[in-house]
């Protein structure tokens, strides 16, 4: 029986974008998606099947931390909290009105976890990063080392307390963001989750998919007897012209074409481009890594996951706590090779690149990668899960 779901992610590429390939599924199958967003997705949800629900993260997102210290991440996730509560509203209006019969919610969006236990609805936590257990948390990598006081608890405790108060809920700033649900769908393959094999069976380690998205936008290279590198620090800490000057200076001689993305960043603070750079505001990233020859990255995790569905090696150069967990990750894994972005050079950069692209080892783990990844189920799985779990 068809069933009306509404799904949850507040905003970010690297949230919304694994969701769409789950959501275009559960439509292709009769179901009707609701999709909760801010505008800038508004588009890739509708293209999917989904309708289109306005969610207003503007303020929220407007400045994302350039540091990561404790307490530069509790100055954005205070301001994370304002935007979660307004969606709250936002959201229990169009559940009084519309009666989904279930919520399927980015793991970062608290306000809609809230909702699904008010209304008395199932929830399904998707979870495009990393899992958290008793046994592995990167919660506890970013914010631990400060004593008994966790210092995004503390700066989250008074809206907490307010919110609970308002709504007559139990909203513990300790868990905000980590609160097991029945379902919860992991974006990942067990594989590369560490700990894997620790995680019960309310966990689904579905994997990545692209869906139709890996065949809607057309990217071919300009000379299709050299290898193709692509440079990307994806949509959010882009802001980063060294880098991108140390990136021309590493491969502006070959023998890569280069193909990079740099976001809104002026091309004149960049300097002379030559010709085997192709340097744009973004690519498509599928397309262009199905002819790649290796990835430097960001390690943004749905980056990561669509370099090794290509089977392509990594060059990590992380530029906050999460990513440099995926990165620590790729490299434990033989799958790459990570780069300090503050220290890194155009010899270690061309370096470390040369080896990905070569070495033996490398190209064997990323075949059993890809395999693994690649059988995990996607979408597909992802909507059996959830189907069965409404029956």
């Amino acid at each position: 029986m068809p069933k009306h779901l509404l799904f949850v992610a507040l905003a970010g590429h690297g949230h919304v974008n694994p969701t769409l390939p789950l959501v275009e599924e559960l439509v292709r199958r009769g179901h009707r998606v609701d999709y909760a967003t801010s505008a800038e997705h508004s588009e890739a949800v509708t293209r999917v099947g989904a309708r289109w629900v306005e969610l207003h993260p503007e303020d929220a997102m407007a400045a994302p931390p350039r540091e990561f210290g404790p307490a530069d991440i509790a100055a954005f996730m205070r301001r994370m909290f304002v935007a979660m509560r307004s969606a709250h509203a936002v959201l229990r209006e169009h559940c009084v009105t519309e009666s989904p019969d279930a919520i399927c919610y980015d793991a970062m969006n608290w306000s809609a976890r809230v909702l699904a236990e008010q209304l008395g609805l199932p929830a399904v936590r998707c979870i495009p990063h990393l899992a958290s257990n008793e046994d592995y948390s990167p919660f506890a990598n970013v914010m631990g080392g400060h004593g008994d006081e966790n210092p995004l608890t503390a700066a989250l405790a008074a809206d907490c307390a307010e919110f609970s108060a308002e709504h007559g809920v139990v909203l513990d700033p300790a868990s905000l963001l980590d609160v097991t649900e029945k379902l919860n769908l992991v974006f990942v393959p067990r594989e590369f989750q560490p700990e894997g094999d620790t995680f019960d069976e309310r966990f689904h380690f579905i994997g990545p998919s692209l869906g139709s998205r890996e065949h809607t936008e057309p990217w071919s290279p300009a000379d299709p007897d050299a290898p193709v590198l692509f440079i990307s620090l994806g949509t959010v800490f882009n802001d980063r012209p060294d880098f991108y000057r140390t990136c021309i200076e590493a491969f502006g001689e070959g023998p890569y074409q280069v193909a990079m993305t740099v976001g809104d960043v002026d091309l004149a603070e960049l300097g002379d481009i030559p010709p085997t750079i192709d340097v744009r505001p973004r690519f498509p990233q599928p397309a262009v890594l199905r002819h790649a020859a290796a990835f430097v990255s960001h390690a943004g995790m749905n980056s990561t996951m669509e370099s090794l569905y290509y089977g392509v090696g990594l060059v990590t150069v992380p530029q906050m706590p999460e990513q440099a967990a995926n990165a620590g990750r790729v490299q434990e894994l033989g799958l790459g090779e990570q780069l300090d972005g503050g220290t890194v050079t155009a010899e270690s950069l061309r370096a470390a690149v040369a080896r990905v692209a070569s070495d033996s080892a490398v190209r064997a783990n990323l075949g059993r990668m890809r395999k693994v990844v690649r059988e995990g189920g996607g979408a597909v799985r992802g909507a059996d899960v959830i189907e069965e779990y409404l029956r």
